[in-house]
């Protein structure tokens, strides 16, 4: 039985591309949807070469709403599992006053993702199968100083998801929402990380390849995450608004 295609948007991302090889090695084919695709010629060759699937590119830019719901109303035929791993993490403090930085990182974040997850739930629906898969993050789970509009963005997208699996659980259509946690990519690049809270991008797309196999709704790469955000979820306002975590 031939395998169900897995688009990957924001495919030009390090998790997105390691996720694109998990599916790969497992013999689905692969579509990778990015800005300026033509940059991902040779990962599109190294998929073919190593795993002997097939490979499709597609210029996608999160930013454009209208150009994304084109692309997806146009997808022929329609791919059993779509994944968004678009993200931007920005700067803090640059967002804080700078109006186009955080408009910037939130429709990253937020907008571009859940419009382009909401247009593939419609098709989904439609056709009563299929597996959506958004990467969030647990800085959206409580708001911190340091990365509030990034978190302010993901928690609005881990909503959405949540939201739209609420929705589709009697459609025949599985969302999940994975939580990583730090992930050693180029968008920290530079930055000391706490080893045991930082996964590789194969982590997330091992985690994201169970996940699917066991009708799984929300996902912490790494475990230990889980506690750290309970933690955090409870500890009252009035010391939280204290603290610098």
């Amino acid at each position: 039985m031939s395998k169900a295609a897995v688009l990957v948007l924001g495919g030009r991302s390090d998790i997105g591309l390691a996720i694109a090889h998990r599916f790969a090695a497992a013999g689905h084919p692969i579509l990778l949807a990015a800005r300026r695709p033509e940059r991902l010629a040779d990962d599109a060759a190294d998929l073919r070469l190593r795993h002997a699937v097939a490979v499709s590119l597609m210029d996608w830019d999160a930013l454009d709403p209208v150009a994304t719901e084109a692309m997806i109303a146009a997808l022929d035929p329609l791919p059993g599992i779509a994944v968004c791993a678009v993200g931007l993490l920005g700067d803090q403090a640059q967002a804080e006053h700078d109006g186009a930085a955080a408009a910037l990182v939130i429709r990253t974040n937020f907008e571009g993702p859940a419009l382009a997850m909401g247009w593939l739930a419609n098709r989904f629906e439609a056709r009563g199968s299929g597996v959506l898969v958004g990467i969030s993050s647990v800085a959206g789970e409580r708001g911190r100083a340091d990365n509030y509009v990034y978190g302010a963005a993901k928690a609005g997208f881990t909503a959405f998801l949540s939201g739209l699996r609420n929705r589709l659980a009697r459609r025949g259509v599985q969302v999940v929402t994975v939580l990583p946690g730090f992930v050693q990519t180029r968008m920290v690049e530079g930055r000391a990380l706490p080893p045991r809270l930082t996964a590789t991008p194969q982590e997330v797309a091992a985690a994201v390849d169970r996940a699917v196999a066991r009708g799984r709704d929300v996902v912490y790469v790494r475990p230990v995450w889980r506690v750290i955000m309970l933690v955090i979820r409870l500890i009252p306002e009035r010391l939280f608004k204290r603290m610098r975590l």
